[in-house]
């Protein structure tokens, strides 16, 4: 099981945004995006609900790890003070890219070796990790906000919806943690 402070760890040495959240923190963070995803489906009920989920998120591993590498990483060597951070692109698209607002990781995957590789791939696109750690299972949680049983990792998709100015409230702090 990985912990909060080997994701901290982690984050620390590559210097990217990487959050952890548990106990009545974690609880405040699921019920505040768990209700901003009731919201936004209630304005927007075109589509199935299950349809509607795969448009705002990328739910699992694999469809996580899938958009990241789809996403171009940022050269942070080749940029200066003066000019903003330069993008690389090593595939060419015909559809639009789908980028990842934020990712939600869960701590109890196991094996641990599924979710190794985000941090890395999150941290070279600057891309934050929201690592959720519950006793009774942070996959299971995750699961909650998607209505399936478990999910390992979440990706936020940017769809400039109510759910992603949520996200970002996180990110920047401004959800206030309970202490």
């Amino acid at each position: 099981m990985l912990s909060c402070r080997k994701y901290r760890t982690d984050a620390s040495k590559r210097n990217d945004a990487s959050k952890c959240y548990e106990g009545q923190n974690l609880v405040h963070l699921l019920k505040c995006i768990k209700r901003e995803i009731e919201l936004t489906r209630l304005t927007d009920t075109a589509l199935p609900h299950k349809i509607w989920l795969k448009q705002q998120f990328s739910i699992g591993v694999n469809e996580v790890t899938r958009v990241l590498e789809r996403m171009p990483p940022i050269d942070v060597k080749g940029s200066s003070p003066g000019h903003p951070l330069t993008t690389t692109r090593r595939f060419c698209c015909k559809a639009s890219p789908v980028e990842i607002q934020a990712i939600l990781v869960a701590s109890d995957c196991s094996p641990q070796w599924l979710t190794r590789h985000l941090p890395s791939m999150a941290s070279s696109r600057k891309v934050p990790l929201i690592v959720v750690t519950d006793k009774k299972g942070g996959s299971m949680r995750l699961g909650e906000l998607v209505k399936l049983k478990t999910a390992i990792a979440i990706g936020v998709k940017v769809k400039g919806n109510a759910i992603n100015r949520q996200i970002e409230e996180i990110l920047q702090g401004k959800l206030g943690r309970i202490v």
